[in-house]
């Protein structure tokens, strides 16, 4: 092999190589975004339609069933279409064809609501067209409390000052604040008073819409200088829009507080939030595309003092939902059994090699193979998630293949009485390369249907088969470069132990206890092998008994999964509890 030559010739350059994998790797696994699962790009854009006041039925028959007609005939690739319509607000899911361009199908869909809202109820608005993110998951939930602070004082602190400031956090997307009262300019009206004065609520309406204004009027110039001059008619308190005049009748003026009484109020409350039985408001925070659960969550707690610090004292701010958590044990959780993983795989091959140096080329070659792929998955916008590690994971007692192999034909080649190291590595690596590479290619290519995959499922198992490859590709190519450049400089003293003739004396490598230990291991193995020919031989001689039982087995087993469940995820304890309850429609919160 050219390569092995290479290498031995120039040892210096893959040992530099492999630091260099070493230290892209280590920053690869600390830079990379980490997260539970895979960015999952699904094309669906949302358009939510709002009027207020508008039932269910009315939403659905004269605002979603025309844009429904509109975005069909117009708007290319789409797949199907869900809708969902409420007291005031329907909600239209347009899900696309895989591989659409999304901005260009946003830019369709917003022209033609531009162009419906003509045909729609009078006073309707534009709608909000929103891209869906199957990753956008609420991963932080805060709690806002205090004595002495109201639901409107909690729900302004949360909509102005917390939300404004936690917003700049990167890859953080914060919505409206749950719970709580939005504040608003309430205006009663007396009826029976506008019946007197021959007024309705348009009057009162537009009466507000006209006066209530600040409009620019110009420049005045003085001299020198010259101002900017504006229209100002907005009171500068609630209580002074009392005063507004309505409209002069016979003489007198009609006032608005003749026929309302306009005060300081809130929306009507369709949300309530309790925190330990006390009403609250709640701040959600999202997470954007691939952005990382651990950062955000990280630069959140962080950035919580100093905004907290800006605000009432009497204002608790509470965690009450952190997916981070979840996310680092479940991270950890993989890294623990991985790292058991590569500990019992270096265990076996020191029994079976009987060598503590073949052990350690061996234990170098997986972590560099595993940082490898990191490197690459990071190459290619890929997060570090559990199917990610699942993949290495899985890999790690496959990784120590084409190392082991070219270390025991090494071995082997030693026994040889005559050759040399080098030689024994030449003529090791020639008579395994081949069988190495079909090897490594025969596990990759088992990986390739995963990428013919599509929707959800090709998002989430097709960065688990391409770590499994990258892993295996690069575990290959270090045996036949680094593998080869540490025996050379880690073997040669059990050169001796393996070219040991009868009546040699002991080489100094035979009095290791590990050696000791592996010539015990070996003794039983062989017995172990003994009894193996004869459960072998009997086998080969009772044909029939055997493939019958195999089939019996296979049919069995093909049965069986008739009576397993089917689910898109396991079953996943994240210590925490949900109860949705479904009220009769109309019921006050």
């Amino acid at each position: 092999m050219w390569i092995v030559r290479l290498a031995l010739r120039r040892p210096y350059t893959f040992v530099v190589f492999s630091v260099l994998v070493l230290i892209l790797g280590a920053t690869a696994a600390v830079v990379l975004p980490k997260d539970i699962f895979p960015y999952i790009d699904i094309p669906v854009v949302s358009v939510v339609w709002s009027y207020s006041g508008l039932t269910p039925d009315d939403m659905e028959k004269r605002v979603v069933t025309v844009c429904e007609r509109a975005l069909t005939t117009t708007v290319n690739d789409i797949e199907h279409i869900q809708s969902e319509s409420y007291t005031g607000a329907a909600v239209i899911r347009v899900y696309f064809q895989p591989k659409v361009k999304v901005e260009l199908a946003l830019s369709q869909m917003t022209a033609i609501v531009q162009t419906i809202l003509r045909v729609l109820p009078p006073g309707m608005f534009p709608p909000n067209i929103l891209k869906y993110d199957a990753s956008s998951v609420p991963i932080l939930q805060l709690g806002l409390s205090g004595e002495g602070l109201t639901e409107q004082d909690l729900y302004d602190l949360g909509l102005n000052f917390i939300r404004t400031r936690l917003a700049t956090v990167q890859g953080a997307s914060i919505p409206l604040p749950w719970g709580g009262k939005f504040r608003q300019i309430m205006v009663d009206l007396d009826p029976n008073a506008l019946y007197a004065k021959h007024l309705s609520g348009i009057d009162v309406s537009n009466a507000l819409n006209s006066q209530n204004l600040i409009l620019p009027a110009g420049t005045a110039r003085i001299g020198n200088l010259e101002y900017l001059v504006r229209i100002n008619s907005s009171p500068l308190t609630v209580s002074a829009l009392n005063d507004l005049p309505i409209r002069a009748a016979n003489g007198a003026i009609v006032y608005m507080k003749d026929v309302s009484q306009i005060r300081n109020g809130f929306a009507v409350q369709t949300n309530v939030v309790r925190e330990d039985g006390r009403r609250s408001a709640l701040l959600t925070v999202l997470k954007n595309g691939k952005a990382s659960t651990l950062d955000i969550v990280n630069a959140v707690k962080k950035a919580l003092p100093r905004v907290k610090a800006d605000l009432p004292s009497a204002l608790r701010i509470t965690p009450l939902f952190d997916q981070s958590i979840f996310v680092r044990n479940s991270i950890n959780e993989v890294l623990r059994e991985a790292s058991i993983a590569a500990l019992l795989t270096a265990l076996m091959i020191l029994l079976f090699l009987g060598s503590w140096r073949s052990t350690l080329i061996v234990c170098i070659s997986i972590p560099l193979s595993i940082l490898t792929s990191v490197c690459i998955l990071g190459a290619l916008g890929e997060t570090i998630n559990v199917m990610t590690l699942g993949g290495l994971a899985l890999a790690v007692g496959i990784l120590v293949d084409d190392a082991t192999v070219e270390i025991e034909n090494t071995h082997r080649n030693l026994g040889e009485r005559g050759k040399s190291l080098v030689h024994a590595i030449l003529d090791s690596a020639s008579q395994v390369a081949a069988p190495a590479l079909v090897s490594t290619l025969s596990i990759c290519i088992v990986f390739l249907p995963v990428l013919l995959l599509t929707g959800a499922a090709k998002y989430l198992f097709t960065p688990l088969a391409m770590a499994v490859a990258f892993a295996m590709l690069a575990s290959y190519f270090l045996s036949r470069t680094l593998v080869p450049t540490m025996m050379h400089y880690l073997l040669p003293p059990e050169v001796a132990l393996y070219q040991r003739q009868p009546g040699d004396p002991e080489p100094k490598e035979a009095k290791n206890w590990v050696w000791h230990v592996h010539e015990k291991f070996e003794h039983r193995f062989e017995r172990l092998r003994d009894r193996y020919r004869g459960w072998l031989d009997w086998t080969l001689h009772n044909r029939v008994i055997v493939l019958t039982l195999f089939g019996l087995f296979v049919a069995g087993s093909f049965l069986l999964t008739f009576t397993i469940g089917r689910d898109f995820f396991p079953y996943v304890d994240s210590g925490q509890m949900r109860l949705h309850v479904l009220p009769p429609p109309g019921t006050r919160i």
